[in-house]
């Protein structure tokens, strides 16, 4: 069962048993769901170069710091929201970074709020498209997502899982001493690996 004494561990061993798990968006216009394919794992402060809480809590990372279950939701270059699970038990600051997913409901919807996709697939096919079609703002900010208009739960079964270097992250963060990046191998849905040019071992 997943709940929040579930997500109250730590985020790299928490991080494949998320990979399957229902995420449900319910607004106005309707609701989508995904099936998380592919997450990343992020720690908190001095224990992860990659993560934003690696210095301390700021007023951006608060809830990273806060009760696991809550949703944390930042900006990235400045127009596109991505959103995590905040795991780990309150004061430890991780959280798991939904990287890519399947849409298994409210596919129009999420047709309608990514026109750009080239297909079914990418849809939720990295992290700023899957906020998107779930019509995650920046303003769901610190929600609880086992309370209205979120659900959450667990998958149906465990996949097979893959793992290895996150994806973007500059410096030792995004290095192979840090595979915390988990995917399902052979989801069509799983994003491009991309090494940050600055990365490094």
């Amino acid at each position: 069962m997943l709940d929040r004494a579930a997500l109250s561990r730590d985020a790299v061993e928490l991080a494949p048993e998320l990979l399957g798990a229902l995420l449900t968006h319910r607004t106005s216009e309707g609701d989508v769901t995904v099936r998380l394919t592919e997450v990343e794992a992020y720690r908190g402060t001095g224990e992860d170069p990659g993560s934003h809480a690696h210095r301390g809590m700021t007023p951006r990372t608060t809830v990273m710091f806060g009760e696991p279950g809550h949703l944390y939701a930042y900006f990235t270059y400045g127009m596109h929201t991505c959103v995590n699970i905040v795991c780990s038990p309150a004061g430890s600051a991780s959280a798991l970074l939904l990287r890519a997913g399947e849409i298994v409901d409210g596919v129009e919807l999420a047709r309608r709020r990514r026109p750009s996709a080239a297909s079914d697939r990418d849809l939720a096919r990295g992290p700023a498209r899957l906020a998107s079609a779930l019509g995650i703002p920046l303003a769901e900010n610190g929600a609880d997502l086992f309370s209205d208009p979120f659900a959450l739960r667990g998958p149906d079964a465990a996949p097979d899982v893959a793992r290895g270097p996150r994806v973007g992250v500059s410096g030792a963060g995004g290095g192979a001493a840090y595979p915390w990046r988990f995917w399902i191998p052979g989801d069509p849905t799983v994003s491009v690996y991309r090494r940050h040019a600055r990365s490094h071992d």
